[in-house]
């Protein structure tokens, strides 16, 4: 009876704590979407007192993360769970728009500036390529991070030359060396701009044309090249690449920029020596951004904690803490990320102004324009989705290579020895107690 009431008073208490939550001002309350590691702390932590300052208003933050993009798409469809601001990717954020899954961001800041003008022409442009009729993206969305793909190598084995073009994925000479990012999107798009770099060199076709066509000649062509390049990969890797790079083990990683510069300076840490390249082929750039969903209940925070990311300061120290680039484009940030040490020059225009035509700066962060201008968004696929996704699979799971093979074989044979010996030291250790046991009945019978 005690036990029964024990866990009525706990359901009791439960059910009264759901209850208090759902009836507290939310208006008190800013609820986060976030990658891992995509924040610095003191950046989050300094928020509440900073919208203090602003508003007059207190603010408590509910702060989560995700990993993979379709996974928080799929709460957001829901609804279940009523995030005020989330930082999806840019064809996610196209996803959203078309699905009607977005709020206008209120930049009615009152006697606060509305730091989102800080945000770089050129990504807000880009951005903007995502929207529909009437709906600018920049209405809905605030870039955050960008960066582009490209490949990250070995200088001992591999040369800068080697590195300056997608065939060296494809070079035997590399054979189970490489690194492909577990990325459909950005292996697909590698995919049909090797297969296409002849009619690309010759100007007939461009890389925003060639990333973005989902017909079934080109799915078909993205698999046909991607299983050719199955006996190079070492690994579909998410995050271990850098290790692995900076260890050796691998001389090439198809990666992206902002894990490209970590693994450079982990790497010379330790004496390796790595380069990073967008092959002169073309390549994808990518933007992550900040949105409001439908159903947020709390707008108001949500649009103040937009425009708090777009201080310079702010954007400064999570540029520091997280190692990929901001999408802010500031005088400050300019003059923070010069480096005069350095021996090449960019033109940074495109990005930062006229006044940053001629600088210095780490070219892997910042592409030259030459670089950015063979460079494009991988859109969302759409309706096409599915059939991508389904030649993705057909590449990870069909022609296995066969040193591959011989791994898994093996692997199922120590399985099998192993499970073997297993059953005989079992049968031995049995038979060794029934031996005792004899042992000691006769022992007793003599006795």
């Amino acid at each position: 009876m005690n036990r029964l009431y024990t866990i009525f008073l706990t359901l009791l208490t439960a059910i009264f704590l759901t209850g208090c939550y759902n009836s507290e001002d939310r208006e008190k309350v800013l609820k986060i979407y976030n990658w891992g590691d995509y924040i610095d702390e003191e950046v989050l932590a300094a928020f509440p007192e900073w919208y203090k300052e602003q508003t007059g208003e207190e603010i408590s933050i509910v702060y989560q993360t995700f990993d993979i993009n379709e996974i928080m798409l799929t709460k957001i469809e829901r609804g279940k769970e009523d995030f005020d601001v989330v930082c999806p990717s840019e064809y996610i954020i196209e996803r959203m728009l078309v699905k009607d899954l977005l709020l206008p961001i209120d930049t009615a800041f009152g006697k606060t500036p509305n730091y989102i003008h800080n945000i770089s022409p050129y990504v807000r442009g880009e951005m903007d390529k995502l929207g529909l009729p009437g709906r600018p993206t920049s209405k809905y969305a605030v870039g955050y991070m960008w960066g582009t793909a490209g490949i990250l190598y070995n200088k001992k084995y591999v040369s800068t030359e080697e590195a300056s073009t997608w065939h060296s994925l494809w070079d035997s000479k590399f054979r189970n060396k490489l690194l492909m990012k577990d990325s459909y999107r950005d292996a697909y798009g590698t995919a049909v701009i090797y297969a296409n770099r002849e009619a690309l060199a010759k100007g007939d076709i461009k890389v925003d044309d060639l990333m973005n066509n989902y017909s079934p000649e080109a799915i078909a062509t993205a698999e046909k090249y991607l299983k050719d390049l199955k006996p190079n990969i070492a690994g579909w890797e998410a995050d271990f690449g850098k290790e692995m790079m900076t260890k050796s083990k691998a001389y090439l990683n198809m990666t992206w920029s902002g894990d490209a510069v970590w693994a450079i300076e982990e790497a010379e840490a330790i004496g390796v020596e790595l380069g990073y390249e967008v092959p002169k082929e073309g390549s994808n750039v990518w933007f992550d951004g900040w949105v409001i969903p439908r159903y947020a209940r709390n707008r108001k925070a949500a649009s103040y904690f937009i425009n708090y990311l777009c201080r310079p300061d702010v954007a400064l120290a999570n540029m520091e803490t997280i190692g990929y680039v901001s999408a802010v484009a500031t005088p400050e940030i300019l003059e923070e990320k010069i480096d005069t040490t350095l021996e090449t020059y960019s033109n940074l225009a495109y990005f930062f102004g006229p006044e940053a035509r001629h600088i210095q700066i780490d070219p892997i962060q910042y592409p030259d324009s030459a670089v950015v201008a063979r460079c494009a968004i991988i859109r969302d696929s759409g309706e096409r989705t599915q059939a991508v996704l389904d030649m993705w699979s057909h590449v990870k799971g069909d022609n296995l290579g066969g040193g591959l093979v011989i791994f898994i074989l093996l692997t199922l044979l120590v399985q099998v020895i192993y499970v073997s010996y297993k059953k005989i030291e079992k049968y031995r250790n049995r038979r060794n107690q029934n031996r005792r046991k004899r042992r000691i009945k006769r022992h007793h019978i003599r006795r």
